[in-house]
């Protein structure tokens, strides 16, 4: 654990500036006793000070950005975990979760209040306690439409094909519908998957797996390409160029999906910076602070 001690303009005065009122203990003393006290109890103490408010204004900051004292884990579980997860964040054990699939909608139940974008699309991917509650919000539709602008792509009055109907898919579906596409058109391994979006999203298209109509974008919202051997059946010559294929899975970050659109003159993207976008939106949602994306962060996840 660190802790910072910044003093500002005229600390340094300390001990010998009208010592009668303010004590003859100079600055390095009492910087030398935190740092002690600091050592006993394992604390990492910085000990800081500066006339120029912007010096102090750049600490401040830097502390921010560099010492936040949590841990981000990954835990595998099971349905009948999730309600003991959700009593350690109410008993204020964790102070918040990632929701990933196939928990998205299931975990809905579990939760007192959502968020707006939650409830649209009935999809969960963030929780956290805020007045005793605990909330679950959506961060994937932020995610997805920024990550999409990250291509420089405009979907605008364009029509797209989604390949795929699970959780993350409302949340697409909402992003797309905000950016202002001209039709949305989906296409399910279960059917029944499908009509169930449709139910909510009354304009949705649907058409049976393996039918390609025209589309100027197209979805992989599938699990369909985390192997390498995994292959959608696609008929790339007849579909032509100039289309944007998008991959929501980033690992691999070149699947044969996108590989094959690649060779037939088609732009490419996968779903890297959709992830690290929505991963934003939650930090910023647990510790009221919103990190910068650079290339160092994207590089993480090559």
């Amino acid at each position: 654990m660190k802790v910072y001690v910044i003093n500002g303009p005229n600390i340094n005065l300390l001990g010998t500036r009208e010592p009668e009122i303010y004590g003859y203990e100079t600055l390095d003393d009492i910087a030398t006793k935190c740092i002690e006290i600091g050592n006993k109890k394992g604390i990492d103490v910085k000990f800081m000070q500066s006339n120029y408010e912007g010096e102090l204004v750049g600490w401040i900051q830097d502390a921010i950005k560099n010492n936040i004292d949590a841990i981000y884990d990954k835990k595998q579980v099971n349905e009948s975990d999730i309600k003991d997860i959700i009593s350690d964040i109410k008993n204020e054990k964790i102070n918040g979760i990632n929701v990933t699939m196939p928990f998205k909608n299931s975990i809905i139940p579990f939760i007192d209040k959502l968020s707006f974008e939650a409830n649209e699309s009935q999809s969960v991917n963030t929780i956290y306690l805020e007045s005793g509650k605990i909330i679950g919000h959506n961060t994937d539709i932020t995610g997805f439409e920024l990550g999409l602008r990250h291509f420089k792509y405009d979907v605008k009055d364009k029509k797209v094909l989604i390949l795929g109907a699970g959780g993350v898919v409302s949340s697409m579906i909402l992003a797309l519908n905000r950016m202002k596409v001209s039709k949305i058109i989906l296409s399910n391994r279960t059917k029944k998957k499908a009509e169930n979006l449709k139910k909510s999203f009354k304009d949705l298209d649907i058409v049976a797996w393996g039918n390609v109509p025209n589309f100027d974008m197209i979805i992989n919202a599938t699990s369909i390409g985390l192997k390498e051997e995994d292959e959608i059946k696609l008929n790339y010559s007849k579909i032509g160029s100039n289309k944007f294929f998008y991959d929501v899975i980033y690992n691999p970050q070149q699947t044969n999906f996108l590989k094959k659109a690649k060779e037939y003159g088609n732009k490419t993207g996968n779903g890297k910076m959709m992830f690290i976008y929505q991963a934003r939106q939650a930090f910023t949602i647990w510790h009221k602070l919103l990190p910068e994306i650079n290339d160092e962060i994207i590089k993480l996840l090559d």
